[in-house]
Order: C-alpha cells, then structure tokens, then sequence
C-alpha cells in the first residue's frame, strides 16, 4: 500500500511538529489543526522532493523559499502568518544548523515513503 501525498506530507508535518517541540518550539499545531496555507506548503515540498529525488536538502528549502517569496512572506525576526515574516526566509547555507535538519528530516520522510519512480 502507498500512501498518498496528502498522507506522507501529514508524517512530515507531524515529524516537524514534534522536532521543533524537542527544540522548545511548541508553537506548531497539529495537521488538522494547522492552517491551509500551511499544509498545503508541507504538499508542495512532498511534490518537490518525490520529483527531485537526487536535490538535496539545500534545494529544498530553496523551492520553499521560492514559494513563499511567490506567495508574499519576507525575512523577519519572528514566524508571523499575519505579516508574512519568516526567520527562515534566507538562502540555505545561511540557517542555523537546527533548521537545516528539518530539510534532511522533510526530506529522508519523503524519499522513504515515496516509491521510486
């Protein structure tokens, strides 16, 4: 049985979820709960990475970047959905590395649950 892509973007999302917990961060909602916006980002970067087998990590979030540059958001200090500000709203190799993992986490979720085409 495959899942499908809603499904792999939900185990992505929760993985995050409980990551950025690990991190402090017990701000994300769970996947029923999150915002539209926000879990149709979290399909996106399914499609992206199940498409883009061999992109890594950096090629990731800079889909992800290009997306949310798309969409409105801008660099700020603080994750506002209201203003559209995101800290992570920088070029890759300028994360901290905790943000970076959760490319490598998004991203070996997908390639593990996403059959090879």
């Amino acid at each position: 049985m495959s899942l499908s892509t809603h499904d792999i973007a939900k185990v992505c999302h929760e993985v995050n979820r409980a990551y950025c917990a690990a991190l402090g961060d017990g701000n994300q909602l769970p996947w029923n709960e999150a915002p539209e916006w926000q879990r149709e980002s979290a399909v996106k970067g399914v499609i992206f990475v199940a498409n883009n087998r061999d992109a890594g990590p950096a090629a990731s979030h800079e889909s992800w970047l290009e997306q949310k540059l798309e969409e409105g958001w801008r660099w700020g200090e603080v994750k506002n959905p209201d203003t559209k500000e995101h800290p992570c709203m920088v070029p890759y190799q300028d994360l901290p590395v905790e943000q970076r993992a959760k490319d490598h986490i998004f991203r070996a979720i997908v390639l593990a649950l996403t059959p090879k085409s």
